[in-house]
């Protein structure tokens, strides 16, 4: 065997983090030059197979090379050149593919080393080091239920967010709060007549709602209600200290609730914003801007800007009494953010309800001259039907929460003896049950509306949380039951049975995975990675065991089972979920 492999430096190959690299980059260097290409032409289009038989193989189809001459002679005329080395040790054909045997030994002892030094770490790389990405997700409205669809934005926003930081970017996570407008004087007068202190300390987000909703049923009645409410938000728009008071005595509440939910959902901000606090100088500016360039027009007392010429309808900028709409403060929003944190990339989590708005938002700041338009995104998503309580149609999210733990302790008590091993049910009942949502969310692409399904969220089979949780929990207890210590320097070859080698090829596929997040922006992504993981672990724990096996073989196997949870691990936490060790 010629062990003299050239690995040539390639833009896009991580050798340091991605332990397949090294081998796509020794076929690359070894192919280049036959087909005419450079290395990273080569290395762009290697693949991973996805035909089981050929794994630990690395394919070429040669006409992703855009080669003159036909791909299989001339795959075959590469063939008869083929000399092994240390990364290849082998070469075959099938038409106009090749198909590369590399040393899997050696990919074994880089790649479970490579984790060993790095844990938590794994997958994660440095590619968007010194960029900065901001992320405005979740978003509630101060005074409505916290409901399905800013459930989504939440663990969709807080996925973006993870994996930008895991791709090397520096994250800014943004709540941007519906905080201002109208119906905060509604809210006001709805307090004044049906409010409790009481309950407003102990419930606010739900008392809020339900002075809300009496309120509006006192519209219906009586329209000077609806003058009253316009009238004490003009008092807020002008500075009123009274008015102004009340109403951050409601946000704050509203924000201290809300930082309990998020906490059960393992998400963080570091900066809550709103409506309100866009600054009336950076909407005159928009406006004075939006006027000098003729981009808007006056239309019976009102501001519009016409962007039917783009198929974008008419965007109503300012009302003919001189207040704001949402989309005249999202214009200054942007201004001020892009001043502020010059992103390089802005994400907007919304629902695909809003995707005019975000198109009119778009085109109006690319008309005003603001190049850095091209740096805003709008990440949509579908709607979920069917996701509310046993008791009725509200659609708090802490109801949902209360109710999935529920139904998971439930299950869990159906095994008894399992259930009298574990420390704290009630947290792993929480965990298990956000798991079952979170997955159920996240499983397919996010653009597509799905139904809640209570039934089969909670299955320990199939593709679930409970399910992805299970087989990260069976892996730990493997460690727990361990007479010995993990030890790193193990004896490689030993892990050379089908299935020990399919769960270190897909182990070392979990980097690949990360960048792929990273352009797809879909947690289905990471999803499947996880689940076809899980059952591989279930696959390879029915026969190659560490108990019972001779000593090194039984230390070999334990750092392979103990790598597949960190990669399991770091999965579900890019997903926003905490891996449970026991349940």
């Amino acid at each position: 065997m010629d062990s003299a492999a050239i690995i040539p430096d390639i833009k896009g190959a991580d050798y340091e983090n991605n332990k397949l690299d090294p081998f796509r980059g020794a076929i690359a260097s070894m192919v280049a030059e036959f087909f005419g290409k450079t290395p990273e032409q080569v290395f762009g289009v290697l693949e991973v197979p996805k035909n089981p038989e050929l794994v630990g193989y690395i394919t070429l189809a040669v006409p992703r090379l855009r080669v003159q001459g036909n791909p299989a002679q001339l795959a075959q005329q590469w063939i008869e050149k083929f000399v092994p080395n240390e990364y290849i040790i082998d070469v075959s054909q099938a038409s106009h593919y090749l198909n590369f045997k590399y040393n899997h030994p050696l990919l074994t002892k880089t790649l479970l080393k490579h984790i060993y030094e790095k844990k938590e770490t794994y997958g994660t790389n440095q590619s968007g080091a010194g960029k900065t990405c901001l992320i405005d997700f979740s978003s509630p409205n101060m005074a409505k239920p916290f409901h399905a669809g800013h459930l989504r934005s939440t663990i969709i926003g807080n996925f973006v967010r993870n994996v930008h930081a895991a791709n090397g970017w520096k994250t800014i996570g943004m709540n941007y709060l519906g905080d201002w407008g109208k119906q905060y004087g509604l809210l006001a007068i709805g307090f004044e007549k049906y409010g409790s202190e009481e309950e407003l300390l102990k419930h606010p987000i739900k008392h809020l709602y339900d002075v809300y909703v009496k309120i509006n049923a006192d519209i219906e009645k009586d329209s000077n209600v609806d003058d009253q409410a316009r009238a004490y938000f003009k008092k807020m728009e002008t500075g009123d200290e009274s008015a102004l008071a009340l109403w951050q005595k409601f946000k704050n509440l509203s924000i201290e609730r809300y930082k309990d939910t998020y906490a059960r959902l393992n998400v963080e901000f570091d900066v809550y914003s709103g409506e309100s606090q866009i600054s009336n100088e950076s909407m005159s500016r928009a406006l004075e801007i939006l006027k000098e360039k003729n981009i808007s027009t006056e239309s019976n007392g009102a501001i519009i800007v016409d962007l039917s010429e783009n198929k974008l309808d008419v965007a109503m900028i300012q009302k003919n009494d001189g207040t704001t709409l949402y989309i005249t403060r999202d214009i200054g929003a942007a201004i001020e953010r892009y001043e502020k944190y010059k992103f390089d990339v802005m994400y907007y989590v919304v629902a695909s309800q809003q995707d005019l708005h975000f198109k009119q938002l778009f085109k109006i700041l690319e008309l005003m001259g603001f190049d850095w338009v091209d740096r805003c995104k709008h990440i949509n998503f579908g709607l979920v039907n069917g996701m509310s309580t046993r008791k009725g149609t509200a659609v708090f999210l802490d109801d949902i929460l209360e109710q999935t733990k529920e139904s998971m302790h439930e299950v869990m008590k159906q095994n008894e003896k399992k259930y009298a091993q574990i420390e704290n049910p009630e947290y792993v009942s929480d965990i298990i049950g956000i798991s079952a949502v979170m997955i159920q969310d996240m499983s397919a692409k996010r653009v597509r509306n799905y139904t809640f399904n209570w039934t089969r969220m909670f299955s320990f089979e199939g593709d679930t949380g409970p399910y992805l949780q299970y087989a990260h929990a069976r892996l730990c207890s493997i460690e727990r039951n361990c007479s010995f210590e993990l030890n790193p320097e193990i004896d490689f070859t030993l892990l050379k049975e089908k299935p020990a080698i399919e769960l270190i090829d897909l182990i070392a596929q979990y980097p690949d995975v990360v960048k792929t997040a990273l352009q797809t922006l879909e947690p289905c992504t990471i999803v499947t990675y996880a689940m076809k993981l899980s059952h591989h672990v279930s696959v390879t724990l029915e026969t190659l065991w560490v108990m019972g096996a001779e000593r090194p073989l039984a230390e070999a196997r334990l750092l392979m089972y103990w790598a597949t949870r960190i990669t399991l691990g770091n999965a579900l936490k890019l997903l926003g979920l905490k891996p449970l060790e026991r349940m």
